[in-house]
């Protein structure tokens, strides 16, 4: 009897150490989460309180392409107001909340970019770029992202979502075209027969398209102008494979060393084999910050 109660107080002992080992453990970062912090980092540029934000002992910060500490981002000072814009791309497979948002300074609204990385709930990574005007990103549509769209919102279901392999794959026809400066259809990029394209709010392609002829058909529509800006440097920022989003950083190479070249954050809406939705925002930024200081 006594051997008995041994064994069932070790047993009991094993359980009270197991459950203490997975309360210490940290909880990993899902959905929610990553949108809470998302949520916590832009009130905090709202309330002009870098001491919001939940940052890990060691944290990396860029504006626009700038390395600094996070007391002296800008934004801090500067941000009168969250408006109704906020998309959000949300990876938890690598613990990446990215959004593409409006505020405001004094009145005047800003296209801004965040990419947050998180580890054990905290903040290790902080990156921001912020357009303010037309000057800033060759375009600056404001009436185009009064809310987020419908197409970049659609829940698909499971079965249409591709792996996420695949899914970067698709996105990575888009660079593709541009390199080689004739059409989408060039490379058998897999758009959709109704997909679009906005860029800082402004339809450039798809059914609605009326910048140019041959606008209609984005995987038709000429990209002959993008051959003087040179190759696309490219980096997958992140997947949000719940909604079939699929985040890309891409830059071109300007001809000559000093000159501006134009960087983009784009999103790729990827389900049922095919790309729908491809929605920018985007700054011109001197060709010696092409890579915003995360190769």
């Amino acid at each position: 009897m006594k051997t008995s109660w041994r064994i069932l107080g070790a047993f009991a002992c094993m359980g009270a150490v197991a459950t203490q080992t997975a309360s210490a453990a940290p909880a990993a970062c899902d959905r929610e989460c990553l949108r809470g912090t998302m949520t916590t980092f832009l009130y905090a540029l709202l309330k002009h309180d870098a001491k919001r934000v939940p940052v890990a002992d060691k944290v990396r910060v860029t504006e626009d392409a700038v390395e600094k500490p996070l007391e002296k981002v800008g934004l801090f000072n500067t941000v009168t107001k969250l408006r109704g814009f906020r998309q959000d791309i949300l990876d938890e497979r690598a613990g990446m909340a990215g959004a593409d948002v409006i505020v405001e300074e004094v009145g005047a609204p800003v296209m801004l970019v965040v990419r947050l990385k998180v580890v054990d709930r905290k903040i290790t990574e902080i990156e921001t770029v912020a357009t303010r005007s037309r000057t800033d990103g060759l375009i600056f549509n404001i009436d185009g992202l009064s809310a987020p769209s419908e197409g970049m919102n659609y829940a698909p279901r499971p079965e249409q979502l591709a792996s996420r392999d695949d899914a970067i794959k698709a996105a990575l026809h888009y660079p593709a075209g541009l390199n080689s400066a004739k059409s989408f259809a060039a490379v058998n990029a897999p758009f959709a027969p109704n997909a679009y394209r906005y860029e800082n709010g402004q339809v450039m392609a798809g059914p609605d398209c009326k910048f140019a002829p041959g606008c209609e058909n984005i995987s038709t529509q000429s990209l002959a102008i993008f051959e003087r800006l040179g190759d696309v440097q490219t980096r997958v920022i992140g997947v949000d494979e719940r909604m079939g989003i699929v985040w890309l950083r891409m830059a071109w190479g300007a001809r000559q060393k000093g000159s501006e070249q134009l960087t983009v954050w784009e999103s790729f809406k990827v389900y049922d084999g095919q790309i729908h939705a491809v929605e920018a925002f985007m700054k011109i930024l001197p060709i010696e910050l092409r890579s915003g200081g995360w190769e």
